[in-house]
């Protein structure tokens, strides 16, 4: 495996990334892959050299293609309890469950589940099936860097609890409004957060109208740093 020295981190469109870690690691977050049009076609071969699977929420657009994912990878999937047996219960061999506070080690990389607040079902042949709480993560890697994905939420009150106790060092926040945050509230997430460095998500779709640059316009602090990204871009200046 192959060392990168920092963070490669490319946006898929949605709440999906893929992932280099400093020691070579290949990380998909929430992976929606066929039905998601957005998804970049130049990393449909790409994300298929995976490592870990990291799952927020049992939704169509986080969950959907998680299956056939494991399956075509090999990768270790990190979910909540619920939406892990309902993995299990479909074939994936390699499932890591996890709960709000707990962590897992993967190898020299720790994964913390945190709160996120908003909804969790998972839906199979037209049934609406229990997929467990919603979730953020908290992603340590190798060289220290801490990422914070929060998943899809609102803004809560507790991101300070976030901040104090595993101190991310960049965020990735949803921005797109109606079934997350909106730019206003996530701007009071930075805030919350303490954060410098903000990577937005879940927006540039149809009815989903937050934008970078409305995030922008809200945040008090200026010397947040907000990257504009597009579906298919990669950011490699996170931990530098």
């Amino acid at each position: 495996m192959m060392a990168t020295n920092h963070l490669h981190m490319s946006w898929l469109g949605f709440g999906a990334f893929y992932i280099i870690t400093p020691g070579g690691m290949k990380i998909l977050i929430d992976p929606w892959v066929g039905n998601n049009p957005l998804f970049p076609a130049e990393f449909k071969d790409t994300i298929l050299d995976c490592d870990i699977i990291l799952l927020t929420h049992g939704h169509r657009d986080h969950a959907e293609d998680a299956v056939d994912l494991a399956k075509q990878t090999g990768a270790t999937v990190v979910a909540g309890w619920e939406l892990a047996q309902l993995l299990l219960q479909r074939g994936v061999e390699k499932v890591m469950p996890i709960n709000k506070g707990g962590t897992r080690a993967l190898g020299e990389i720790s994964v913390t589940a945190v709160y996120a607040d908003h909804s969790g079902a998972f839906v199979e042949n037209g049934n609406i099936l229990y997929g467990g709480d919603a979730m953020g993560y908290v992603i340590r890697l190798e060289n220290g860097f801490t990422l914070y994905h929060a998943g899809d939420t609102n803004v809560f009150g507790d991101m300070a609890l976030i901040s104090e106790l595993y101190e991310p060092d960049a965020a990735v926040l949803p921005i797109g409004d109606v079934y997350t945050m909106g730019p206003r509230e996530a701007a009071k997430a930075a805030e919350l957060l303490q954060i410098k460095e903000v990577i937005p998500m879940h927006f540039g779709f149809d009815f989903l109208t937050g934008t970078p640059e409305k995030l922008v316009s809200y945040l008090k602090d200026k010397t947040v740093n907000v990257h504009h990204i597009k579906p298919g871009d990669t950011i490699t200046t996170l931990g530098k």
